[in-house]
């Protein structure tokens, strides 16, 4: 039998082995974002009725690359999260991205983080509760000293099409939709209180629960509440509107038509009118 060749760990230093990532790139060609995508990861957030809600992130983390470095050092991402608590908090991310421009040595620093985020709601006849979960994005960036922040959320609603109340004897088609609000802001904005904006202005909201008495006030309720798909996105600006800590919105709405093969959209993005002119300074145009 032949012996298995044993690894002395001594002889091997990462001072003695080639730096393949810094060596010269001929090419000159520089990179705007390089990292890593998909990186789980558990972290805290900030919940309005229970203080802290803990969840997983799905991480993206990206730097840029000078035209002369053939590539960036991928594991000092993932060693730049380890070296945070074993739960990463939200209000950390501003340390976080300088961390990666000191790290690896860059101009600008990206993150993006994706979770699942739940709330507790009360079926509307019986009171039954359940847990609803909807999807919240930030997206934080640092140039320099320049930062941009984005948050962003998903909340799934019912509408009812109102032509098809109007022509129709019986009934009228309806079908779940989905609302992706993305929002800066100069104060605390609420995921909540987004949520709330986006199923007070639909049809009707969504619940995990609901029994025979809670179906019933549900269809009851987007029958006598039609909305077109022009008609949410419109209902949920001017809520988003009237919050003053709010500087730039996007609103889409998409509905899963339940009598068509494709999917009605509507989309309403804030203009410089409303920014007081600060649009010049977003660097985020992917949300």
């Amino acid at each position: 039998m032949t012996k298995s060749a044993t690894i002395n760990t001594q002889d091997i230093k990462s001072s003695t082995l080639p730096d393949t990532q810094n060596q010269i790139d001929i090419r000159q060609i520089p990179i705007d974002k390089v990292g890593v995508k998909n990186l789980k990861y558990p972290i805290a957030v900030k919940d309005k009725q229970n203080e802290l809600q803990h969840t997983i992130a799905t991480i993206a983390m990206t730097v840029d690359l000078p035209k002369e470095f053939k590539g960036t050092h991928m594991s000092r991402f993932v060693e730049i999260l380890q070296c945070k608590d074993r739960e990463m908090h939200v209000d950390s991310i501003d340390k976080i991205l300088v961390e990666m421009q000191t790290r690896l040595k860059a101009n600008a620093s990206h993150i993006e983080m994706e979770f699942p985020y739940f709330m507790e709601k009360n079926a509307p006849a019986t009171g039954k509760p359940s847990l609803l979960d909807y999807v919240a994005k930030f997206h934080a960036v640092r140039n320099k000293n320049k930062k941009d922040f984005i948050m962003t959320v998903k909340v799934p609603v019912t509408t009812l099409c109102p032509c098809s109340k109007n022509i129709s004897k019986y009934g009228a088609h309806n079908q779940r939709g989905e609302v992706t609000v993305s929002v800066r802001f100069k104060d605390t904005v609420w995921i909540e209180d987004l949520i709330a904006i986006v199923e007070s202005s639909a049809s009707s909201e969504l619940y995990s629960l609901l029994k025979r008495e809670d179906e019933k006030l549900v269809t009851e309720r987007a029958y006598e509440n039609p909305v077109f798909v022009e008609d949410l996105v419109r209902n949920v600006v001017l809520k988003l509107k009237e919050n003053k800590n709010i500087t730039w919105y996007n609103v889409e709405a998409e509905n899963f038509e339940s009598i068509h093969n494709h999917n009605a959209y509507a989309q309403i993005e804030s203009h410089n009118v409303f920014t007081n002119g600060h649009s010049d300074d977003f660097m985020i145009n992917r949300y």
